[in-house]
């Protein structure tokens, strides 16, 4: 971010870097080429396609959880179209046939309720999998953990219909997030247990998200480990769908200090939201790193950030300075890129950040700006 002038970028302003971006999908390309497995772009974390085509270059395809991201990824990347939802409409199921190329059930239910009309369709060959749940994860947030009880992700090995598995092609399971090889070693282990005798029966396993693989120390030698040995074992191709490993540290949002206040101590108003913009700052809950700033009191000058919406809650948190904030300055927040323009709303009216991209050759250019008819025509 050293040499790209903020002070040009609309405010507030998602910057997605394809330098940074491009960096991340060498070590995941690196990983296909080592271990033969297929890795594909979960959009539900990242969904900006004006960088497809450079995505497209390195990985395998796309995977949607719901038929407009199918539409995307189809429209915008032209390869693999893989798709999971807990349920499927039935007046959207022909249209989602339409752009996909594998398609997960969640159930068995819904697997009996929609195989005859894959079985018939007679445009393309249509893959089919079942998501499975081993019941174990090492997530400690519920609000992301899929394998907690009463989960309604998947289906147990207790639930698992034996009678109903002819036509399925594949198994699903997804039972991490943020986390690294070390888990999903054991993960596997787990699901090598229970589900081995029906692996030994399909054509491939998808082992979901989650995987911080581009992170800094991520252990790519155990992840290529793991993957070989199921490969291996099972004579099965193997397919991992991140979201987070795509885009990870490739994206940033520019923001304004609009005014500050006291109140027991420096309170900063930005233009941005954590409510609206970086949802899942609360929802984690998560501090984000602003360049140049430091943990509360480890510099001379203390500040919360709060959006302007009228949430009192909508606190992004307390950085430190080493000189005084001024009205008008700019922060740039890191790691925007994910789970922030597929995740943020227009509560209170706030209007959407635009969106720039720094290209390969190092044009920066706004691609995408929002106004009123934008927040206006999601209502009624």
């Amino acid at each position: 971010m050293k040499d790209i002038d903020v002070t040009m970028l609309p405010s507030p302003c998602y910057l997605v870097d394809e330098r940074l971006l491009e960096k991340n999908l060498k070590i995941l390309d690196c990983v296909q080429k080592e271990s033969g497995a297929k890795i594909i772009l979960a959009t539900k974390a990242f969904s900006m396609f004006s960088t497809f085509p450079l995505i497209g270059k390195y990985l395998n395809g796309v995977t949607s959880s719901s038929l407009f991201e199918a539409r995307l990824g189809y429209e915008e990347m032209g390869k693999e179209v893989h798709i999971f939802s807990p349920a499927y409409r039935m007046d959207e199921f022909n249209e989602i046939m339409k752009y996909s190329d594998h398609i997960i059930f969640n159930s068995f239910n819904q697997w009996k309720l929609y195989r005859d009309k894959v079985k018939n369709h007679k445009d393309k060959k249509i893959e089919c999998g079942i998501r499975i749940n081993p019941e174990y994860s090492e997530i400690e947030t519920d609000i992301y953990n899929p394998c907690f009880e009463n989960s309604r992700m998947g289906v147990t090995l207790e639930n698992f219909e034996e009678d109903e598995f002819e036509g399925i092609d594949g198994l699903h399971f997804h039972t991490m997030c943020e986390q690294g090889a070390d888990v999903l070693e054991r993960t596997i282990k787990v699901v090598d247990e229970k589900f081995g005798k029906y692996i030994e029966k399909v054509k491939w396993i998808n082992f979901g998200g989650g995987h911080h693989i581009t992170r800094e120390g991520y252990e790519l030698e155990k992840l290529i480990d793991s993957i070989l040995y199921i490969k291996n074992k099972y004579n099965v191709d193997v397919y991992l769908e991140p979201g987070e490993a795509i885009a990870l540290n490739a994206g940033f949002l520019v923001s304004t200090v609009l005014d500050i206040m006291k109140n027991g101590m420096n309170i900063a108003i930005l233009d941005t939201s954590a409510e609206c913009h970086m949802p899942d700052v609360l929802a984690m809950p998560y501090r984000p790193y602003i360049i140049d700033s430091g943990m509360p009191n480890e510099y001379e000058y203390t500040y919360r950030f709060g959006g302007p919406t009228c949430l009192a809650g909508d606190i992004i948190g307390d950085y430190s300075f080493k000189e005084p904030l001024k009205i008008g300055d700019k922060l740039i927040f890191c790691d925007m890129a994910i789970y922030s323009m597929v995740k943020n709303n227009t509560f209170n009216g706030m209007p959407l950040p635009s969106i720039a991209l720094r290209t390969l050759d190092g044009t920066e250019r706004c691609i995408r700006s929002f106004g009123y008819e934008d927040f206006k025509q999601r209502l009624s």
